[in-house]
């Protein structure tokens, strides 16, 4: 039986911590669950999810969607594009079964590339090797999760570029039933001969495809996803890591007409320590760092408690330069650097080093 692989590219970058990746893996979910009732689905479809942040991972190796059980989705540092790409080519080399004399191969992969914001890293030899290698042995659905700014790269690797504007969650299994619709569509193409690509028909107040003849000029490669302020904890209880989200904002300035930047809390959320691994090697030394990843502590408004433990205060920092929590004021140890300090509240605000985002 030729297999129709359906590839999910996913960006568990900082900046989906929280609604957007539980969003996710429920909506993965009511895919599977949908396709397993679908009989064109279970005869030809086979699915495999890669995430990538700092560093790509293949959560879910290519098998039937039989066999197929959600993950759940974890949360790294970084958004490096180019090694998302890298390892998605890696996994189709690897498992794609091409046609010869002697049997057909596979269709044509479908990949469903989710990304939330601008690439960390500088994307241009990925994104080149696909389309040398792989644009015309695979068709790539790219859907932006909020970042206008990204349809530029995202319209490098396909013609076929959605924005979704994921305002709540009604919206998002709308969304999700689009992708479930476009699968099994396909999976009827193919079956009649067809492309294998067949996208459901769009709802443009939830998703809208890009006009790519209109698309913005490219953003230069950047080392921190400006929408999103996100900070690294570590609970003095639990030694359990956490990210503290921000969401920028533009608020009125003490000047007439102006406007400035701020950063409003999101929420506080647990991760794991697979977190350090998803991050992996950042190619920032520690002026870069300085420069583009220091920010002050004025520009975000709202502190949380701790996610992992309940301590009042999540956002205190330490001589080592690391935040965790603590009870409030007085001796706490740090969990990062195991020392000792005296903590109490200070007029002004202090330096902190963000993540990437």
């Amino acid at each position: 039986m030729r297999r129709l692989p359906v590839y999910f590219l996913i960006d568990v970058s900082e900046s989906m911590v929280g609604d957007p990746i539980q969003h996710v893996e429920e909506g993965l979910s009511t895919i599977i669950q949908a396709l397993k009732t679908d009989p064109h689905a279970i005869e030809t479809v086979w699915v495999s999810v890669i995430v990538f942040a700092g560093q790509p991972k293949t959560l879910v190796p290519l098998q039937e969607i039989i066999n197929f059980y959600p993950p759940k989705f974890p949360i790294g540092g970084g958004t490096s594009l180019s090694r998302g790409l890298g390892h998605l080519m890696f996994e189709l080399r690897r498992n794609i079964v091409k046609t010869t004399y002697e049997q057909k191969g596979d269709w044509k992969p479908i990949v469903f590339l989710f990304t939330d914001g601008v690439p960390t890293d500088d994307s241009k030899a990925a994104i080149a090797e696909w389309k040398k290698n792989w644009a015309r042995t695979a068709n790539m659905v790219a859907i932006s999760f909020g970042d206008e700014n990204v349809m530029h790269t995202l319209g490098e690797l396909t013609e076929h570029v959605l924005h979704f504007k994921n305002t709540d969650a009604s919206s998002y299994k709308e969304f999700f039933r689009w992708v479930t619709d476009s699968i099994k569509t396909s999976s009827i193409s193919v079956e009649s001969n067809g492309e294998g690509l067949e996208l459901a028909r769009t709802n443009d107040e939830v998703v809208e495809k890009i006009d790519l003849s209109k698309k913005k000029p490219p953003v230069p490669s950047q080392f921190v996803d400006d929408n999103f302020a996100v900070v690294l904890g570590k609970c003095q209880e639990t030694k359990r890591p956490y990210l503290m989200k921000y969401r920028k904002t533009m608020v009125p300035s003490f000047m007439e007409g102006m406007q400035t930047k701020m950063y409003k809390l999101v929420g506080a959320f647990k991760v794991d320590n697979s977190y350090f691994e998803l991050s992996g090697d950042s190619d920032e030394n520690e002026e870069d760092i300085k420069k583009n990843r220091t920010m002050n502590t004025e520009e975000l408004s709202g502190s949380p408690t701790c996610p992992c433990c309940g301590n009042q205060v999540a956002f205190a920092m330490c001589q080592c330069g690391n935040v965790h929590c603590i009870k409030g004021a007085g001796p706490s140890v740090c969990p990062w650097c195991e020392v000792q300090g005296f903590y109490g509240r200070g007029s002004g605000g202090f330096d902190v080093t963000r993540t990437q985002g």
